[in-house]
C-alpha cells in the first residue's frame, strides 16, 4: 500500500496513550511522526511496565509499543531555551503539532497555539483534553478512567445499577478511541488545508469521546426523560438477543433482531423443535410476555453442550451470532489473521511480537507497522535534517537541551 499521508510531518509533544495513539495511527498511514521526549525521563509510559503495578514481559514494553509504533523519538528539553528553539525549527517544517499538555503548561513552555502559529501560520494544531477546550474544567487534567469512564457515563451504563461497584475499564480503553478520533480530525484538517488553505485547531476530549460512544443512551435518556432501562440477562426483552453460557463455561452472543424470521431455524439447530410449537414462544410478542421462561429454556439447552458443539450446529445459520473470545485467542482467529489485524514487528533487540493495527485499511492492504523508537533514538538524525552540524549538536547536548 502506498502510504496515504506520505510527506506529512507531525511533531508530537505528548505522553501516555491518548494523544500518542493518534500519532501511531498517523504513522500507520505514512506520516513522519516525531515524538518529543524529555532527554532524561522520556515519556513516563516507558517506566510503567517496570512499576510492579502492571503486567510486563521482559524485553518488550507493550505499553510503549502500541501507541508509539512507527515514530521517531527525539530527546528534547523544551523548558531549555535552546531546546525550545530546536522545537520551533521542527515546527516550522511540520504540518501538524499535537499535544496533551494542559493550557497552563502550553503557555508556560511557549507551545500554546499563538506561539506555535507564530513560527508556522499554516500548521494544524491538535489538542487532546480531559474535559474539553472550554468551560470551568478546561484546565483540569484527566485520564480515561476518570474523564471517559466515570464522568462520561460509560461505567454507569455498564454497571448493574443495584449499588454494587461498577466494572473497571480495560487499560487505555478510552484513550485509544479518543486518539483515533484525533487522527481522523487531523486527516480532515489536512484535507481542508489542501482545499482551502486554512489550518485548523483540532480538539478532542475524553469526555466528548465518551458521549459520542454512549450516544444512544445519552440522547435517548433526554428524549424519554429518564435513563435508558437496564435489563438483566434473565429478563432480556428479546430472548434471542442476549448471551448464553455453554457447558464448558464459554459464552455465545445471539443477535436476532428479526426474531420471528430466525426463531424456527434456531430452535431446530439447537435440538429444540418443541419450542416452535409452544404457544408461549410463538412470536416476538408472546416471547416478550414469557421471556423469563423462554430464556430459562434456552439457557438449559445451551448449557447442555460445549461451545464447539454449538459452533458446528450454528456454522451456517443465517442469523447473527458469535462466541466470546479472549484477547489471547484473537491472535489465532482466522479472520484476524486473514485481514492482517495483528501484524508482527521485530524490534532492535530481535523481539518479534504483534501489534493491533488501526481499523482502517486502504485498498484492502493491511498497514505495514514499525516498532516504537527507543528513547531519543533519532535525536541526532533529526537534528542533522534540520541542518545542524556536529559541533552544534554537541553544544546542545552539553547544554542539556537534547540527549
Amino acid at each position: 500500500m502506498e502510504p496515504i499521508l506520505e510527506g506529512v510531518k507531525v511533531v508530537e509533544l505528548a505522553t501516555w496513550t491518548f494523544v500518542p495513539s493518534a500519532g501511531a495511527v498517523l504513522a500507520d498511514w505514512g506520516a513522519d511522526v516525531i515524538k518529543i521526549e524529555h532527554p532524561e525521563t522520556g515519556d513516563p509510559q516507558r517506566g510503567l511496565v517496570n512499576s510492579g503495578v502492571v503486567a510486563g514481559a521482559t524485553g518488550v514494553n507493550h505499553f510503549v509499543e502500541q501507541p508509539n509504533r512507527g515514530k521517531r523519538s527525539v530527546g528534547l528539553d523544551v523548558s531549555n531555551p535552546q531546546g525550545l528553539e530546536v522545537l520551533y525549527k521542527l515546527i516550522e517544517q511540520a504540518d501538524v503539532f499535537s499535544t496533551n499538555l494542559l493550557p497552563g503548561s502550553q503557555q508556560r513552555l511557549g507551545v500554546d497555539l499563538d506561539s506555535v502559529r507564530a513560527r508556522n501560520p499554516k500548521i494544524i494544531y491538535a489538542r487532546g483534553h480531559g474535559y474539553g477546550a472550554k468551560g470551568p474544567q478546561a484546565d483540569r487534567g484527566g485520564y480515561d478512567l476518570a474523564a471517559y469512564w466515570a464522568r462520561g457515563g460509560i461505567g454507569d451504563a455498564l454497571s448493574d445499577g443495584d449499588g454494587s461497584y461498577p466494572p473497571l475499564q480495560r487499560p487505555a480503553f478510552g484513550d485509544v478511541f479518543g486518539g483515533f478520533a484525533i487522527a481522523g480530525g487531523v486527516a480532515a484538517a489536512l484535507f481542508r488545508r489542501e482545499r482551502r488553505g486554512q489550518p485548523s485547531v483540532v480538539d478532542v476530549s475524553l469526555l466528548g469521546t465518551a458521549l459520542w460512544q454512549l450516544g444512544p443512551d445519552v440522547v435517548g435518556s433526554k428524549v424519554i426523560g429518564s435513563n435508558i432501562p437496564k435489563y438483566h440477562l434473565d429478563d432480556m426483552p428479546n430472548p434471542v438477543t442476549s448471551v448464553y453460557r455453554t457447558q464448558d463455561n464459554r459464552f455465545l452472543a445471539l443477535v436476532l433482531l428479526q426474531a420471528d424470521r430466525f426463531w424456527p431455524d434456531l430452535c431446530a439447530r439447537i435440538g429444540r423443535p418443541d419450542l416452535i410449537a409452544d404457544e408461549r414462544f410463538a412470536d416476538a410478542t408472546v416471547r416478550f410476555a414469557h421471556r423469563k421462561e423462554c430464556i430459562a429454556e434456552l439457557r438449559r439447552t445451551f448449557e447442555s453442550e460445549p461451545l464447539e458443539h454449538w459452533r458446528k450446529q450454528l456454522a451456517d445459520f443465517k442469523g447473527v451470532w458469535d462466541s466470546f473470545e479472549s484477547p489471547l485467542e484473537l491472535h489465532d482467529d482466522p479472520q484476524v489473521v486473514a485481514n492482517g489485524y495483528l501484524p508482527k514487528v521485530t524490534d532492535a533487540n530481535g523481539n518479534t511480537f504483534a501489534l493491533a493495527a488501526n481499523p482502517v485499511q486502504f485498498d484492502e492492504a493491511p498497514a505495514a507497522l514499525r516498532p516504537a523508537p527507543g528513547h531519543g533514538e533519532h535525536t541526532d538524525d533529526v537534528l542533522q535534517e534540520l541542518g545542524l552540524d556536529w559541533d552544534q549538536i554537541i553544544a546542545l547536548k552539553e547544554a542539556g537541551a537534547v540527549s
